[in-house]
């Protein structure tokens, strides 16, 4: 789907597929399942508890595989609405043009760069669309639809992935930990290795292997957290007109920058980095050297793959390299 190619109708989608579904819902049956050995104890509580966490489970699957699918198809007098769930009947909804009063462009808590439409109608009723997966040209999609519909005072929405800004930006400027939140972390670690061994002690039991082995293991989890603490805070990337500056931290909090050219890149793709294909995929750029670059977290593979194409085109890559 492209929500900003030249065809007049704009087409959005939301509900994964049935294999996902599938996927998804037969994990959460397998998790179920390992509890069903406690229905043949004779503890009362186990009993109960295994048949709360089958319920459960039955229900999470139910939830998953019943989630409707829905699409908008968006034409220039009107909006076609279509919901179905598995199994069930294709169930449509006509929206004129004249129906329309408001439309909004809210951001997804979760996913920085994500967009929904709700239109408001004149009744009063308010319509969410399914995310506009197109996230590199959400202003030029937005203002489309605000002309076709005649709507006033649509507020573009900040959206640091639109090919519109000379700069686009993936993820959140990086800030090293400061050096008192990482002692406290440190000592944490060092106390929490200790705790098994000292209360060995003060009941006046002989410490075990495991207890004595846990201490010079809480002292190299506190090395570790001192030295490599800000390795955690992830890359900040800015995609400009042919280059990508990937900027990053040293363990000791000194920034550290690469630069990615078009000519250096070997194959960019787009990855799922997560339990989802709807909120964890990324942009992955290998380069001729041997050196791979992971984006910060994206969204939908849609999303993912939009971010891409942008990136494609940004740096010039040549299509042989091109496995989006």
């Amino acid at each position: 789907m492209d929500d900003a190619n030249t065809s007049t109708d704009i087409r959005l989608r939301e509900g994964s597929s049935i294999a996902q579904r599938l996927v998804v819902s037969g994990f959460a049956a397998a998790v179920a399942l390992c509890f069903t050995p406690g229905l043949f104890t004779h503890d009362a509580l186990e009993i109960v508890i295994t048949v709360v966490a089958l319920l459960v489970g039955a229900g999470f699957v139910v939830g998953i595989m019943m989630a409707p699918a829905v699409v908008w198809i968006i034409t220039p007098d009107e909006i076609l609405i279509g919901h179905q769930r598995p199994f069930g009947k294709l169930q449509t909804r006509l929206v004129g043009k004249d129906e329309i009063s408001r439309l909004q462009v809210p951001g997804s808590r979760r996913v920085k760069a994500r967009f929904q439409l709700v239109f408001t109608l004149v009744s009063g009723e308010r319509l969410t669309s399914p995310p506009i997966s197109d996230v590199t040209h959400v202003h030029d999609t937005v203002a489309r639809i605000a002309a076709q519909f005649d709507v006033p005072n649509v507020e573009a929405p900040s959206n640091p992935l639109d090919a519109s800004n000379p700069e686009m930006h993936l993820g959140e400027p990086l800030e090293a930990f400061s050096a008192r939140d990482i002692r406290i972390v440190a000592l944490i670690a060092v106390a929490l290795s200790a705790v098994p061994y000292a209360y060995k002690l003060w009941r006046g039991w002989p410490p075990s292997h495991v207890d004595i082995l846990l201490l010079p293991l809480g002292a190299l989890a506190a090395f570790a957290v001192y030295r490599y603490a800000n390795l955690a805070t992830g890359a900040f990337w800015v995609i400009r007109q042919g280059d990508i500056r990937v900027e990053r931290l040293w363990g000791d909090g000194t920034p550290r920058t690469d630069s990615i050219r078009g000519d250096e890149v070997k194959t960019i793709t787009v990855e799922r980095r997560g339990r989802s294909e709807d909120e964890h995929c990324i942009v992955v750029i290998r380069l001729h050297s041997g050196r791979r670059f992971r984006s910060p977290r994206i969204g939908s593979r849609l999303e993912a793959g939009a971010v891409g194409a942008e990136i494609v085109r940004r740096l010039g890559i040549a299509p042989e390299s091109n496995k989006i």
